[in-house]
């Protein structure tokens, strides 16, 4: 089974692929003061509806770094419909070949949303953007973070993660002023927020997979979202949190 494929799936109906809503992206992104022209890239970008409302709310030109090229594919459908030719520059690349090739401060916003493993984790991506973007210029981060120690049962469950690969909320927002950046705003996502995410996601696959009983990969799909929502709801709704942070390249 493709996870790439699967993921594609699951995220089908989602209007973006992190457990954020929308309100509070939306305010969010209009806290930048965004101009006409304005450039804007996004490591880990899917199928590019951030960027594409971007620019078609501020007309600003963007460029979309994503790995998996079917999200690219069906982003570039999506453009053609609604935004002029060559307003983004699709990248299919790993974020972190794809970064060496960029210029140093060219980039007026720097977005990462639930992707920063991408680039090496945390640390090293907003080391990134601080290269990658101009002094001044706004840096929008989606990063998990522990609601509470997780338990060894949960993180066998998660496929043998280790509690080091995240932190608490006040450190995320910690590690960004170290770096020298201003923090500016911040939103979690609230259990309505999660469980809106979390059952869209699990039901895009049960109804998928009720749709195409003659899928080869209809069984392992099956097995692994199932596996996934009793996870979700014995462990990850206490203890998984996930947050979206604004900062000022300082």
């Amino acid at each position: 089974m493709d996870r790439n494929r699967f993921s594609a799936i699951a995220h089908r109906n989602h209007a973006f692929s992190n457990p954020i809503n929308e309100i509070k992206m939306m305010k969010m992104i209009r806290m930048m003061s965004l101009e006409p022209n304005m450039k804007v890239i996004d490591f880990g970008a899917g199928k590019c509806e951030l960027l594409i409302r971007l620019v078609e709310d501020f007309n600003i030109t963007g460029t979309a770094i994503e790995l998996y090229d079917g999200a690219i594919e069906e982003a570039k459908l999506k453009a053609l419909n609604r935004i002029p030719e060559g307003r983004i520059d699709f990248i299919v690349e790993d974020a972190s070949m794809a970064v060496r090739r960029l210029e140093a401060n060219k980039f007026d916003v720097g977005i990462c949303i639930g992707s920063t493993h991408a680039l090496g984790g945390l640390e090293s991506t907003l080391e990134t953007m601080k290269r990658v973007v101009k002094k001044d210029g706004f840096i929008l981060i989606g990063e998990g973070y522990w609601r509470k120690t997780p338990s060894k049962n949960y993180l066998e469950a998660l496929g043998g993660a280790d509690e080091s690969e995240l932190k608490s909320h006040a450190e995320n927002i910690m590690i960004t002023e170290e770096l020298g950046f201003i923090p500016l705003w911040s939103y979690v996502a609230s259990e309505d927020d999660w469980d809106d995410y979390e059952w869209l996601y699990s039901s895009s696959i049960e109804n998928y997979c009720h749709e195409n009983p003659d899928d080869p990969d209809q069984e392992a799909m099956l097995e692994r979202i199932r596996n996934w929502r009793r996870t979700y709801l014995k462990w990850g709704r206490d203890t998984l949190g996930f947050g979206l942070y604004l900062f000022r390249n300082n």
